[in-house]
């Protein structure tokens, strides 16, 4: 299960969730599930799912159980595949974040081919109990000092809850 905390229902959360913020100025352009997938994508209030300089997207793996390492370099594999001159991922911090196993990385495109501009995304990976869950945050240019300390930090906030563990408990909802 996904949240997206700013639009969250006044039902406490149950299970294992994700708790990642809409964020402020954002909007969700794009969301779509099935069994085994959920994602959402959002995007400056004044930009579209095709036309985006600022990207956040979420994915929820249901049932997932994949070591962190090995998603990380499939999805290396994958932007080094599209992107002539792609440096490979650059791990920037791993550690253990309200019990679950937690990886960030870099990695970033001097020449997008289907946009023509330069793309740079940070990965934050967390293997859940239930689900494996992937925030992104994609810049279509290369942001500012000021902007990457503001989006590393939402980054630090995404986290995953459980309400059947007590030492990972969701926190609780607005009524």
């Amino acid at each position: 299960m996904a949240l997206v905390l700013a639009l969250s229902a006044a039902a406490e959360l149950v299970n294992e969730n994700l708790l990642a913020a809409l964020p402020p100025g954002y909007k969700i352009a794009f969301r779509d599930q099935n069994k085994n997938l959920l994602i959402t994508e959002m995007v400056p209030a004044g930009e579209t799912v095709n036309d985006w300089t600022e990207m956040v997207t979420v994915q929820v793996f249901r049932g997932l159980n994949a070591p962190l390492d090995q998603f990380m370099n499939n999805i290396e594999s994958s932007w080094i595949g599209a992107c002539k001159g792609a440096d490979g991922a650059q791990p920037i911090a791993r550690a253990i974040e309200n019990g679950y196993p937690t990886l960030v990385w870099l990695l970033s495109c001097p020449l997008n081919p289907g946009t023509g501009r330069p793309e740079l995304t940070w990965f934050k990976a967390i293997q859940g109990n239930d689900s494996f869950y992937v925030v992104q945050k994609a810049f279509r240019f290369m942001p500012a000092k000021d902007q990457i300390a503001k989006w590393v930090g939402y980054l630090k906030a995404v986290r995953v809850c459980d309400s059947r563990l007590k030492d990972r408990a969701c926190p609780p909802t607005r009524k």
